[in-house]
């Protein structure tokens, strides 16, 4: 089904791509000094090898799989890349290493999303601005999972033009939010020369 809570290059859109979740792995959700916690109740990585031989990936149409998917069954999927049907996501722990080990130009994928699970630190900031910067990622980057409202201006200024926003949230409202500021400071991703450079005094 088409999702509607998807703001695209600044507009709401609907989402022609398929996301492909990784299946449920062998973790626990604790309380640790006020925070919720993920621990691994095995002392592998995640995903897991299982995890990854588990997941289904759909036969047709544009679908968007997990990183370590995609490493595992490259070869098969080489003919849907070069048709425009595969994109990739990663999780905010994951590091873009193997991405870049694997593909010598990254944007041969029309779209990378990333994944944040829970909002606790500046990661997914970093990953946009390091795949728009260093690694020259020229195409749809989206923003997905606990993306929340105030930090939308932010993802724009690191590099992101795509945000799924979460069911019952109001899109309209994230849209206004990328415009919470009409001249930023700083210079970042989306406007590269600091305010200072930019206005004759």
């Amino acid at each position: 089904m088409l999702n509607s809570q998807l703001i695209l290059n600044q507009s709401i859109s609907l989402d022609e791509w398929t996301f492909v979740p990784l299946p449920s792995g062998n973790e626990e959700v604790k309380k640790q000094a006020g925070k919720v916690v993920l621990f691994k109740l095995t002392g592998e990585s995640l995903p897991t090898e299982l995890q990854i031989d588990e997941t289904v990936i759909p036969q047709t149409g544009k679908i968007i799989v997990p990183l370590s998917v995609y490493l595992k069954n490259r070869d098969t999927l080489q003919t849907r890349l070069k048709n425009n049907e595969i994109a990739l996501w990663i999780a905010t722990h994951e590091t873009l290493d193997a991405l870049l080990f694997s593909e010598k130009d990254i944007n041969v994928f029309p779209l990378i999303a990333v994944f944040l699970e829970r909002f606790q630190d500046g990661r997914i900031f970093t990953i946009g601005n390091l795949l728009r910067t260093r690694h020259q990622f020229k195409n749809t980057l989206r923003a997905f999972g606990d993306v929340l409202q105030d930090q939308l201006f932010y993802l724009k200024r690191s590099g992101f033009d795509s945000y799924l926003i979460k069911a019952g949230k109001d899109v309209h409202e994230a849209l206004k939010a990328l415009q919470s500021f009409s001249d930023p400071y700083q210079g970042a991703v989306d406007i590269t020369e600091p305010v200072w450079k930019r206005k004759v005094r």
